[in-house]
Protein backbone atom coordinates (compact mmCIF):
# COMPACT_ATOMS: atom_id res chain seq x y z
CA UNK A 1 0.00 0.00 0.00
CA UNK A 2 1.63 2.91 -0.90
CA UNK A 3 1.48 5.99 1.69
CA UNK A 4 -0.54 9.15 0.97
CA UNK A 5 1.26 12.13 0.22
CA UNK A 6 1.26 14.86 3.46
CA UNK A 7 0.01 18.15 3.14
CA UNK A 8 0.03 18.37 -0.67
CA UNK A 9 3.64 16.99 -0.65
CA UNK A 10 4.86 14.16 -3.01
CA UNK A 11 5.37 11.35 -0.73
CA UNK A 12 8.38 10.89 -2.76
CA UNK A 13 10.39 13.77 -2.13
CA UNK A 14 9.33 13.69 1.49
CA UNK A 15 10.77 9.88 1.48
CA UNK A 16 14.30 10.85 -0.05
CA UNK A 17 14.92 13.93 2.76
CA UNK A 18 14.22 11.66 5.22
CA UNK A 19 16.18 9.08 3.99
CA UNK A 20 18.79 11.64 3.29
CA UNK A 21 18.84 12.82 6.89
CA UNK A 22 18.82 9.93 8.22
CA UNK A 23 21.84 8.53 5.89
CA UNK A 24 23.65 11.49 7.25
CA UNK A 25 22.37 11.82 11.07
CA UNK A 26 22.83 8.50 11.86
CA UNK A 27 23.78 5.82 9.61
CA UNK A 28 27.61 7.13 10.04
CA UNK A 29 27.79 7.34 13.78
CA UNK A 30 26.44 3.61 13.87
CA UNK A 31 29.10 2.39 11.82
CA UNK A 32 32.04 4.73 13.26
CA UNK A 33 31.10 2.56 16.61
CA UNK A 34 31.00 -0.50 15.01
CA UNK A 35 34.61 0.60 13.60
CA UNK A 36 35.51 0.30 16.66
CA UNK A 37 33.99 -2.75 17.76
CA UNK A 38 35.37 -4.43 14.99
CA UNK A 39 38.49 -2.99 15.99
CA UNK A 40 38.84 -3.28 19.69
CA UNK A 41 37.51 -7.33 19.00
CA UNK A 42 40.46 -8.19 16.51
CA UNK A 43 43.52 -6.21 18.21
CA UNK A 44 44.93 -9.08 19.12
CA UNK A 45 45.62 -10.46 15.85
CA UNK A 46 47.64 -7.73 14.81
CA UNK A 47 49.29 -8.01 18.33
CA UNK A 48 49.88 -11.56 18.14
CA UNK A 49 52.88 -11.84 16.07
CA UNK A 50 54.06 -8.66 17.23
CA UNK A 51 55.26 -9.57 20.75
CA UNK A 52 52.27 -10.85 22.51
CA UNK A 53 52.70 -14.17 21.37
CA UNK A 54 56.17 -14.34 22.15
CA UNK A 55 56.28 -12.65 25.45
CA UNK A 56 53.42 -14.58 26.63
CA UNK A 57 54.71 -17.55 25.48
CA UNK A 58 52.18 -19.05 23.53
CA UNK A 59 51.41 -21.34 21.31
CA UNK A 60 48.94 -21.11 17.96
CA UNK A 61 46.34 -22.92 19.71
CA UNK A 62 46.49 -21.31 22.69
CA UNK A 63 46.44 -18.17 20.39
CA UNK A 64 43.43 -20.00 19.02
CA UNK A 65 41.67 -20.32 22.03
CA UNK A 66 42.30 -17.15 23.51
CA UNK A 67 40.82 -15.53 20.63
CA UNK A 68 37.79 -17.87 20.67
CA UNK A 69 36.83 -17.35 23.94
CA UNK A 70 35.42 -14.52 23.69
CA UNK A 71 32.40 -15.42 21.81
CA UNK A 72 32.07 -17.67 24.67
CA UNK A 73 30.72 -15.14 26.77
CA UNK A 74 29.31 -13.14 23.76
CA UNK A 75 26.70 -15.84 23.01
CA UNK A 76 25.71 -16.17 26.79
CA UNK A 77 24.52 -13.08 27.22
CA UNK A 78 23.53 -12.38 23.36
CA UNK A 79 19.80 -12.24 23.40
CA UNK A 80 19.36 -11.42 27.13
CA UNK A 81 21.51 -8.16 26.07
CA UNK A 82 19.36 -7.73 22.94
CA UNK A 83 16.15 -8.10 25.10
CA UNK A 84 17.48 -5.43 27.28
CA UNK A 85 18.06 -3.32 24.74
CA UNK A 86 14.63 -3.66 23.20
CA UNK A 87 13.37 -2.87 26.10
CA UNK A 88 15.50 0.40 27.91
CA UNK A 89 16.65 1.96 24.45
CA UNK A 90 19.08 1.99 22.54
CA UNK A 91 20.46 5.10 22.95
CA UNK A 92 20.92 3.82 26.72
CA UNK A 93 21.80 0.31 25.94
CA UNK A 94 24.47 0.85 23.11
CA UNK A 95 26.28 3.04 25.05
CA UNK A 96 26.79 1.31 28.00
CA UNK A 97 27.79 -1.69 26.12
CA UNK A 98 30.35 0.64 24.32
CA UNK A 99 32.00 1.98 27.92
CA UNK A 100 32.03 -1.51 29.29
CA UNK A 101 34.09 -3.25 26.77
CA UNK A 102 36.37 -0.38 26.27
CA UNK A 103 37.51 -0.23 29.85
CA UNK A 104 37.97 -3.83 29.87
CA UNK A 105 39.82 -3.67 26.58
CA UNK A 106 42.17 -0.96 28.21
CA UNK A 107 42.90 -3.84 30.61
CA UNK A 108 44.83 -5.88 28.08
CA UNK A 109 47.60 -3.38 28.37
CA UNK A 110 48.35 -4.74 31.30
CA UNK A 111 47.83 -8.58 30.77
CA UNK A 112 50.57 -10.58 32.27
CA UNK A 113 50.38 -14.21 31.31
CA UNK A 114 47.76 -16.76 29.56
CA UNK A 115 45.44 -17.19 32.16
CA UNK A 116 44.99 -13.35 32.02
CA UNK A 117 44.55 -13.27 28.50
CA UNK A 118 42.01 -16.12 27.92
CA UNK A 119 39.85 -14.45 31.41
CA UNK A 120 40.29 -10.60 29.85
CA UNK A 121 39.32 -12.02 26.62
CA UNK A 122 36.06 -13.36 27.70
CA UNK A 123 35.16 -10.80 30.03
CA UNK A 124 35.18 -8.74 26.51
CA UNK A 125 32.66 -10.93 25.29
CA UNK A 126 30.59 -10.61 27.85
CA UNK A 127 31.12 -6.75 27.41
CA UNK A 128 30.49 -6.47 24.04
CA UNK A 129 27.35 -8.83 24.00
CA UNK A 130 24.10 -7.52 22.22
CA UNK A 131 26.25 -4.37 20.56
CA UNK A 132 25.76 -5.90 16.44
CA UNK A 133 22.46 -6.76 16.46
CA UNK A 134 21.46 -4.22 18.41
CA UNK A 135 22.87 -1.67 16.30
CA UNK A 136 21.19 -3.83 13.01
CA UNK A 137 17.93 -3.97 15.46
CA UNK A 138 18.24 0.02 15.89
CA UNK A 139 18.90 0.39 12.19
CA UNK A 140 15.61 -1.43 11.25
CA UNK A 141 13.92 1.16 13.86
CA UNK A 142 14.61 4.04 11.71
CA UNK A 143 14.66 2.89 7.85
CA UNK A 144 11.66 1.12 6.16
CA UNK A 145 12.63 -2.21 4.59
CA UNK A 146 13.20 -1.06 1.08
CA UNK A 147 15.84 1.32 2.10
CA UNK A 148 17.27 -1.33 4.56
CA UNK A 149 19.66 -3.24 2.32
CA UNK A 150 21.99 0.13 1.56
CA UNK A 151 22.00 1.46 4.82
CA UNK A 152 22.89 -1.78 6.26
CA UNK A 153 26.01 -1.72 2.98
CA UNK A 154 27.07 1.85 4.74
CA UNK A 155 27.24 -0.04 7.87
CA UNK A 156 28.87 -3.07 6.59
CA UNK A 157 31.52 -1.05 5.28
CA UNK A 158 33.00 0.32 8.33
CA UNK A 159 33.98 -3.76 9.32
CA UNK A 160 36.26 -4.09 5.93
CA UNK A 161 37.49 -0.28 6.63
CA UNK A 162 38.24 -1.53 9.66
CA UNK A 163 41.25 -3.45 8.59
CA UNK A 164 42.11 -1.44 5.55
CA UNK A 165 42.81 1.72 7.99
CA UNK A 166 43.31 -0.21 11.37
CA UNK A 167 45.87 -2.11 9.69
CA UNK A 168 48.38 0.17 9.08
CA UNK A 169 47.38 2.20 12.80
CA UNK A 170 47.78 -1.34 15.21
CA UNK A 171 51.38 -1.77 13.03
CA UNK A 172 52.20 2.27 13.49
CA UNK A 173 51.10 2.16 16.76
CA UNK A 174 53.23 -0.78 18.00
CA UNK A 175 56.58 0.86 16.52
CA UNK A 176 55.99 2.72 19.81
CA UNK A 177 58.08 0.60 21.87
CA UNK A 178 58.87 2.28 25.38
CA UNK A 179 57.15 5.75 24.73
CA UNK A 180 55.10 5.56 27.45
CA UNK A 181 56.42 4.51 30.72
CA UNK A 182 58.47 1.62 28.99
CA UNK A 183 55.40 -0.52 27.51
CA UNK A 184 55.86 -2.43 25.22
CA UNK A 185 54.35 -1.42 21.51
CA UNK A 186 51.58 -3.88 21.31
CA UNK A 187 50.80 -2.90 24.36
CA UNK A 188 50.54 0.77 24.02
CA UNK A 189 48.66 -0.16 20.98
CA UNK A 190 45.63 -1.86 23.06
CA UNK A 191 45.97 1.14 25.41
CA UNK A 192 45.30 3.68 22.10
CA UNK A 193 42.53 1.45 20.40
CA UNK A 194 40.82 1.36 23.74
CA UNK A 195 39.90 4.89 24.96
CA UNK A 196 37.86 5.64 21.57
CA UNK A 197 35.64 3.23 22.55
CA UNK A 198 34.72 4.98 26.14
CA UNK A 199 34.81 8.42 24.39
CA UNK A 200 32.02 7.32 21.59
CA UNK A 201 30.24 5.51 24.02
CA UNK A 202 29.89 8.74 26.20
CA UNK A 203 28.65 10.81 23.01
CA UNK A 204 26.44 8.00 22.14
CA UNK A 205 24.41 9.15 25.12
CA UNK A 206 23.60 12.58 23.56
CA UNK A 207 23.60 11.70 19.60
CA UNK A 208 20.92 8.90 19.04
CA UNK A 209 17.39 9.00 20.07
CA UNK A 210 15.33 5.55 20.40
CA UNK A 211 12.56 7.29 17.90
CA UNK A 212 11.77 9.45 15.19
CA UNK A 213 9.67 11.47 17.37
CA UNK A 214 12.68 12.61 19.83
CA UNK A 215 14.60 14.04 16.98
CA UNK A 216 14.57 17.91 15.81
CA UNK A 217 16.13 17.02 13.04
CA UNK A 218 13.17 15.56 10.72
CA UNK A 219 10.19 17.66 10.61
CA UNK A 220 6.69 17.19 11.49
CA UNK A 221 5.75 15.21 7.32
CA UNK A 222 9.05 13.01 7.72
CA UNK A 223 8.23 12.31 10.97
CA UNK A 224 4.39 11.28 9.84
CA UNK A 225 5.93 9.26 6.82
CA UNK A 226 8.62 7.58 9.03
CA UNK A 227 6.29 6.40 11.74
CA UNK A 228 3.33 5.78 8.88
CA UNK A 229 5.67 3.53 6.35
CA UNK A 230 7.32 1.62 10.02
CA UNK A 231 4.23 0.87 11.13
CA UNK A 232 2.28 -0.74 7.87
CA UNK A 233 5.53 -2.69 7.43
CA UNK A 234 4.83 -4.10 10.64
CA UNK A 235 1.86 -5.27 10.51
CA UNK A 236 1.49 -8.85 10.00
CA UNK A 237 5.32 -10.10 10.71
CA UNK A 238 5.72 -12.47 13.07
CA UNK A 239 5.97 -10.83 16.76
CA UNK A 240 3.94 -8.32 16.33
CA UNK A 241 1.48 -9.54 19.02
CA UNK A 242 4.02 -8.80 21.88
CA UNK A 243 7.51 -9.39 23.75
CA UNK A 244 6.18 -13.15 24.88
CA UNK A 245 4.37 -13.97 21.34
CA UNK A 246 7.60 -12.64 20.17
CA UNK A 247 9.97 -14.54 21.89
CA UNK A 248 7.81 -17.81 21.19
CA UNK A 249 7.97 -16.68 17.11
CA UNK A 250 11.63 -16.42 16.66
CA UNK A 251 12.73 -19.67 18.65
CA UNK A 252 9.67 -21.28 16.89
CA UNK A 253 10.83 -19.94 13.55
CA UNK A 254 12.78 -22.90 11.36
CA UNK A 255 13.84 -20.09 9.71
CA UNK A 256 15.12 -18.49 11.83
CA UNK A 257 17.33 -21.40 12.94
CA UNK A 258 18.45 -22.39 9.27
CA UNK A 259 19.74 -18.70 8.59
CA UNK A 260 21.56 -19.02 11.86
CA UNK A 261 23.46 -22.06 10.23
CA UNK A 262 24.06 -20.09 7.35
CA UNK A 263 25.52 -16.89 8.97
CA UNK A 264 27.88 -19.98 10.71
CA UNK A 265 29.59 -20.08 7.74
CA UNK A 266 29.90 -16.47 6.92
CA UNK A 267 31.50 -16.05 10.71
CA UNK A 268 33.50 -19.02 10.34
CA UNK A 269 35.49 -17.72 7.26
CA UNK A 270 35.57 -14.18 8.48
CA UNK A 271 37.11 -14.60 11.67
CA UNK A 272 39.87 -17.09 10.51
CA UNK A 273 41.11 -14.40 8.53
CA UNK A 274 40.35 -11.72 10.60
CA UNK A 275 42.24 -13.58 13.57
CA UNK A 276 45.24 -14.79 11.78
CA UNK A 277 45.84 -13.09 8.65
CA UNK A 278 48.10 -11.17 10.09
CA UNK A 279 50.33 -14.65 11.14
CA UNK A 280 50.08 -15.89 7.80
CA UNK A 281 51.84 -12.76 6.66
CA UNK A 282 54.23 -12.74 8.85
CA UNK A 283 55.30 -16.27 7.82
CA UNK A 284 55.94 -14.79 4.36
CA UNK A 285 59.81 -14.30 5.28
CA UNK A 286 60.24 -17.81 6.60
CA UNK A 287 58.04 -19.24 3.40
CA UNK A 288 59.36 -16.70 0.64
CA UNK A 289 62.70 -15.39 2.35
CA UNK A 290 60.55 -11.46 2.03
CA UNK A 291 61.31 -9.19 5.47
CA UNK A 292 58.35 -6.48 6.47
CA UNK A 293 58.66 -4.10 9.00
CA UNK A 294 55.63 -3.89 11.22
CA UNK A 295 54.30 -0.39 9.51
CA UNK A 296 54.72 -2.79 5.99
CA UNK A 297 52.77 -5.59 7.31
CA UNK A 298 50.08 -3.25 8.63
CA UNK A 299 49.86 -2.31 5.17
CA UNK A 300 49.48 -5.77 3.37
CA UNK A 301 47.20 -7.07 5.88
CA UNK A 302 44.70 -4.08 4.98
CA UNK A 303 45.68 -4.79 0.97
CA UNK A 304 42.52 -7.65 1.03
CA UNK A 305 39.86 -5.48 2.70
CA UNK A 306 40.25 -2.80 -0.21
CA UNK A 307 38.94 -4.90 -2.84
CA UNK A 308 36.61 -6.36 -0.19
CA UNK A 309 35.08 -2.46 0.92
CA UNK A 310 34.12 -2.25 -3.43
CA UNK A 311 32.69 -5.70 -3.81
CA UNK A 312 30.33 -4.79 -0.75
CA UNK A 313 29.43 -1.27 -2.32
CA UNK A 314 28.86 -2.25 -5.72
CA UNK A 315 27.10 -6.02 -4.83
CA UNK A 316 24.65 -4.45 -2.61
CA UNK A 317 23.81 -1.50 -5.01
CA UNK A 318 22.87 -4.06 -7.39
CA UNK A 319 21.42 -6.02 -4.08
CA UNK A 320 18.95 -2.74 -3.86
CA UNK A 321 18.06 -2.24 -7.53
CA UNK A 322 17.11 -5.95 -8.21
CA UNK A 323 15.91 -6.41 -4.94
CA UNK A 324 17.85 -9.15 -2.65
CA UNK A 325 18.02 -12.51 -3.98
CA UNK A 326 19.00 -16.01 -2.98
CA UNK A 327 22.38 -15.66 -5.39
CA UNK A 328 23.51 -12.10 -3.83
CA UNK A 329 23.83 -14.32 -0.31
CA UNK A 330 24.35 -17.57 -1.90
CA UNK A 331 26.97 -17.01 -4.55
CA UNK A 332 29.87 -15.10 -2.85
CA UNK A 333 29.60 -17.88 -0.31
CA UNK A 334 30.35 -20.41 -3.01
CA UNK A 335 33.11 -18.25 -4.33
CA UNK A 336 34.46 -17.64 -1.15
CA UNK A 337 35.13 -20.80 0.23
CA UNK A 338 35.84 -22.21 -3.31
CA UNK A 339 38.75 -19.77 -3.18
CA UNK A 340 40.31 -20.07 0.33
CA UNK A 341 42.05 -23.49 0.45
CA UNK A 342 44.29 -22.28 -2.50
CA UNK A 343 45.62 -18.79 -0.76
CA UNK A 344 48.57 -21.05 0.74
CA UNK A 345 49.46 -22.77 -1.96
CA UNK A 346 50.29 -19.49 -4.33
CA UNK A 347 54.23 -19.30 -5.13
CA UNK A 348 54.33 -15.25 -4.29
CA UNK A 349 53.30 -13.27 -1.42
CA UNK A 350 51.20 -10.97 -4.06
CA UNK A 351 49.59 -14.43 -5.20
CA UNK A 352 48.44 -15.44 -2.16
CA UNK A 353 47.25 -12.19 -0.87
CA UNK A 354 44.98 -11.49 -4.30
CA UNK A 355 43.20 -15.20 -3.18
CA UNK A 356 42.80 -13.65 0.20
CA UNK A 357 41.33 -10.48 -1.18
CA UNK A 358 39.16 -12.93 -3.00
CA UNK A 359 37.94 -14.89 0.17
CA UNK A 360 37.80 -10.66 1.79
CA UNK A 361 35.36 -9.57 -0.74
CA UNK A 362 33.29 -13.07 -0.90
CA UNK A 363 32.17 -12.46 2.63
CA UNK A 364 31.60 -8.95 2.76
CA UNK A 365 29.66 -9.29 -0.48
CA UNK A 366 27.57 -11.51 1.18
CA UNK A 367 26.83 -10.11 4.62
CA UNK A 368 24.99 -6.80 4.76
CA UNK A 369 22.24 -8.32 2.29
CA UNK A 370 21.75 -11.44 4.65
CA UNK A 371 20.86 -8.97 7.52
CA UNK A 372 18.44 -7.80 5.44
CA UNK A 373 16.64 -10.83 5.58
CA UNK A 374 15.61 -11.57 9.01
CA UNK A 375 14.41 -7.84 9.96
CA UNK A 376 11.79 -8.79 6.96
CA UNK A 377 9.64 -11.39 8.95
CA UNK A 378 10.58 -10.44 12.36
CA UNK A 379 9.33 -7.38 14.25
CA UNK A 380 9.41 -5.95 18.32
CA UNK A 381 10.68 -8.83 20.85
CA UNK A 382 10.91 -11.25 17.52
CA UNK A 383 13.08 -9.50 15.82
CA UNK A 384 15.49 -8.70 18.97
CA UNK A 385 15.26 -12.37 19.94
CA UNK A 386 15.39 -13.23 16.20
CA UNK A 387 18.13 -11.28 15.22
CA UNK A 388 20.36 -11.94 18.49
CA UNK A 389 19.61 -15.87 17.89
CA UNK A 390 21.17 -15.98 14.61
CA UNK A 391 23.91 -13.75 15.52
CA UNK A 392 24.53 -16.39 18.45
CA UNK A 393 24.55 -19.10 17.00
CA UNK A 394 26.48 -17.46 13.91
CA UNK A 395 29.12 -16.14 16.72
CA UNK A 396 29.33 -20.12 17.94
CA UNK A 397 31.89 -19.83 14.71
CA UNK A 398 33.76 -16.75 16.46
CA UNK A 399 34.98 -19.54 18.75
CA UNK A 400 35.30 -22.52 16.67
CA UNK A 401 37.21 -20.85 13.79
CA UNK A 402 40.32 -19.12 15.80
CA UNK A 403 40.35 -22.05 17.82
CA UNK A 404 40.43 -25.20 15.58
CA UNK A 405 42.38 -22.92 12.88
CA UNK A 406 45.47 -22.91 15.73
CA UNK A 407 44.74 -26.59 16.96
CA UNK A 408 44.87 -28.00 13.10
CA UNK A 409 47.71 -25.78 12.65
CA UNK A 410 50.00 -27.06 15.68
CA UNK A 411 48.64 -30.90 14.51
CA UNK A 412 49.50 -30.30 10.66
CA UNK A 413 52.37 -27.59 11.03
CA UNK A 414 50.73 -25.49 8.27
CA UNK A 415 47.60 -23.55 7.67
CA UNK A 416 46.82 -25.47 4.54
CA UNK A 417 44.26 -28.05 6.21
CA UNK A 418 42.56 -25.22 8.41
CA UNK A 419 41.98 -23.12 5.17
CA UNK A 420 40.19 -26.04 3.81
CA UNK A 421 37.80 -26.33 6.64
CA UNK A 422 36.94 -22.98 6.56
CA UNK A 423 36.16 -23.28 2.43
CA UNK A 424 33.96 -26.39 3.60
CA UNK A 425 31.74 -24.03 6.17
CA UNK A 426 31.62 -21.20 3.32
CA UNK A 427 30.41 -23.42 0.58
CA UNK A 428 27.56 -25.19 3.19
CA UNK A 429 26.59 -21.58 3.89
CA UNK A 430 26.10 -21.46 0.24
CA UNK A 431 23.70 -24.65 0.07
CA UNK A 432 21.74 -24.05 3.12
CA UNK A 433 20.88 -20.47 1.94
CA UNK A 434 19.42 -22.20 -1.25
CA UNK A 435 17.76 -24.69 0.62
CA UNK A 436 16.65 -21.48 3.17
CA UNK A 437 14.80 -20.25 -0.04
CA UNK A 438 13.58 -23.34 -1.60
CA UNK A 439 11.95 -24.51 1.85
CA UNK A 440 9.86 -20.74 2.03
CA UNK A 441 7.66 -21.80 -0.57
CA UNK A 442 6.06 -24.29 1.71
CA UNK A 443 6.22 -22.13 4.81
CA UNK A 444 3.26 -21.26 6.89
CA UNK A 445 5.66 -18.65 8.37
CA UNK A 446 5.02 -14.82 6.84
CA UNK A 447 6.91 -15.04 3.92
CA UNK A 448 10.28 -13.19 3.61
CA UNK A 449 9.20 -11.30 0.66
CA UNK A 450 7.54 -7.84 0.72
CA UNK A 451 6.65 -5.26 -1.99
CA UNK A 452 6.24 -1.97 0.43
CA UNK A 453 4.23 -0.01 -2.30
CA UNK A 454 2.15 -1.30 -5.74
CA UNK A 455 4.57 1.46 -7.92
CA UNK A 456 8.10 -0.24 -5.74
CA UNK A 457 8.36 -3.06 -7.72
CA UNK A 458 12.26 -3.38 -7.65
CA UNK A 459 13.55 -2.38 -4.06
CA UNK A 460 12.43 -5.51 -2.36
CA UNK A 461 13.71 -8.52 -1.11
CA UNK A 462 12.89 -11.92 -3.36
CA UNK A 463 14.74 -14.84 -1.08
CA UNK A 464 14.27 -17.96 -3.73
CA UNK A 465 13.65 -15.68 -6.52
Amino acid sequence: MDIPATRGIPTSLIEKSTIRKISLRIVPFVALMFFINFLDRTAISFAAPNGLESDLGLTAAQFGFASGVFFIGYILLEVPSNLALHRFGARIWLARIMITWGIVSLLFTWVQNYPQLVGLRFLLGIAEAGFFPGAILFLSTWVPARHRGKMLAFFYLAQPLTSVIGSPLAGWLMTHEGILGGLEGWRFMFLCVSIPAILVGILCLFVLKDRPSQVSWLDADEKQWLETSLAQENKGKLGADGAKGGLRAAFGSGRVWMLSFVYFGFIYGLYALSFFLPTIIDGFQEQFGTEFDLFQKGLITAIPYVPAAIALYFWSRDAFRRGVRTWHIAVPALVGGIAVPFALYMQSPAATIAVIAIVAMSIFAALPNFWTVPTRFLTGAAAAAGVALINTLGNLAGFAAPYITGAVADATGGYQVPMMIVGFFMVLSSVLMVLVARGRKDDPEPGVARTISADDTTNRTEIGA
